[in-house]
């Protein structure tokens, strides 16, 4: 073997020397490069492990928000619309009182008017009966004193 060496002029303890540098520095390298770069990737994959586990997390509690808040708004409109009939309903009998109320007091003033206008007219009539009684009674004083003249 050592004259094959000798042949492609190869030193044998050049070799192993290369063979044994060649393992320290594959040793010195894995131990102050490739672990810390290991250890490095890990940690950066442990991050990005819990980032997606926080999004994940804030996504089902955004879903669970909208639909709470698709809940909420749902039962605010219902109470809303509640709350809108009932004041309709009670601005309808509100409103009916008050037609009732005004109907009232306009049958009452209708009333109170015919009833004015009923003493006013007896009045006009007691007043025209004694103008014209008087004026019957001048005529006839009139007359009798052109009778008598």
């Amino acid at each position: 073997m050592s004259a094959l060496f000798a042949a492609f002029g190869i030193n044998w303890h050049l070799l192993i020397i290369q063979a044994v540098n060649f393992a320290l520095l594959l040793s010195v390298l894995s131990y102050f490069l490739y672990r810390p770069i290991l250890k490095i990737i890990d940690e950066r994959r442990a991050k990005i492990a819990e980032g997606v586990r926080i999004s994940e997390e804030a996504a089902k509690r955004l879903a669970e928000a909208k639909v709470e808040g698709e809940g909420l708004v749902g039962t605010a409109a219902r109470e809303a619309e509640g709350l809108v009939a009932v004041a309709r309903t009670r601005a309808d009998e509100k409103s009916a009182e008050l037609l009732k109320v005004a109907e009232a007091r306009a049958d009452s003033l209708l009333k109170d008017a015919t009833a004015r206008g009923e003493e006013l007219k007896r009045q006009a009539l007691q007043s025209s009966e004694k103008e014209i009684a008087r004026t019957a009674m001048l005529a006839a004083e009139k007359i009798m004193r052109s009778q008598n003249s």
